[in-house]
């Protein structure tokens, strides 16, 4: 049994997460894998209400430190938010207890991973874990309040560079192959560091435009169900990871934050639909 726990906002992350598990099984046929949303009471749409429950039971006693994850192979594939890792998966690795003899830890990133790998060690190392190998994805940028919107070569160039790096993700992972990665990167802290401040202040600077008409899409593809309808209306609380699914995602382009304007084009992974991001 591998377990893929990963943690996706517009699609990066889950779209490595997939082929990953596809390529796992194309080797060993008998191989089960299991893919399951970090976000706290976020699953993907394809999970019967019974495994929804199951999970999320287990994803609540895991943020009480309360929990054991057992299987032959555990990995996460997360991405880098300002050169760190978001506070969710940070949380679900340190609660978490695991039973395993291989961990992978792998990051997609658009500009730069930073230290986000390093953090993942410094968890990790302090569990009874055998082996342990950590990777960096390269994907599409998608924070628009600091880099806009991506344009389509750049799309397809990026994309091109993610199936390449999950594909010897892939390949190593199956071989159990193990490496090291440095924790010293006193910048990434840095701004890291600016960044979980901020995060605590920046759900309050999300504004809805009048062509909302509540369709609850932001709602549903917020990975840790930090939206709330209310009156027809978003409402962005403190559970906020600042991933920026709900901007990216919106149907209508109605949410605006920072530089992304209403109207402003949003992105998604180009193989992986809506659906598949909402509970």
């Amino acid at each position: 049994m591998t377990k893929i726990y990963y943690f996706s906002a517009t699609g990066n992350s889950l779209w490595s997460a997939k082929k990953i598990a596809q390529s796992i099984t194309a080797v060993s046929p008998l191989e089960k894998c299991e893919l399951l949303n970090i976000g706290v009471e976020t699953l993907p749409s394809t999970k019967s209400p019974a495994q929804a429950a199951a999970v999320r039971q287990e994803n609540a006693l895991t943020q009480q430190g309360n929990t054991v994850i057992e299987a032959d192979a555990i990995i996460f594939i997360f991405p880098s938010f300002a050169y760190g890792m978001p506070h969710v998966v940070r949380n679900f690795m340190k609660n978490a207890n695991f039973k395993t003899s291989y961990a992978a830890a792998l990051v997609t990133y658009g500009s730069s991973p930073g230290g986000t790998l390093g953090s993942a060690l410094r968890i990790l190392r302090k569990k009874d874990i055998g082996k342990m190998f950590f990777y960096s994805i390269p994907a599409v940028e998608n924070y628009l309040a600091i880099f806009g919107t991506p344009k389509e070569e750049t799309i397809k160039l990026r994309c091109k560079m993610q199936a390449e790096a999950t594909e010897e993700a892939s390949r190593l992972i199956i071989e159990r192959k193990e490496n090291k990665v440095s924790t010293f990167y006193p910048f990434s802290f840095f701004i890291y560091s600016l960044f979980t401040l901020g995060k605590k202040l920046f759900y309050n600077f999300y504004q809805v435009s009048k062509k909302c008409n509540g369709c609850s899409t932001c709602e549903k593809v917020c990975p840790v169900s930090a939206i709330v309808m209310k009156n027809g209306r978003p409402r962005f609380t403190s559970k906020c990871e600042h991933c920026q699914a709900c901007i990216n995602l919106c149907p209508l382009r109605a949410i605006q934050f920072s530089r992304v304007k209403f109207g402003s084009p949003g992105y998604r992974h180009p193989d992986i639909q809506i659906s598949e991001l909402k509970k």
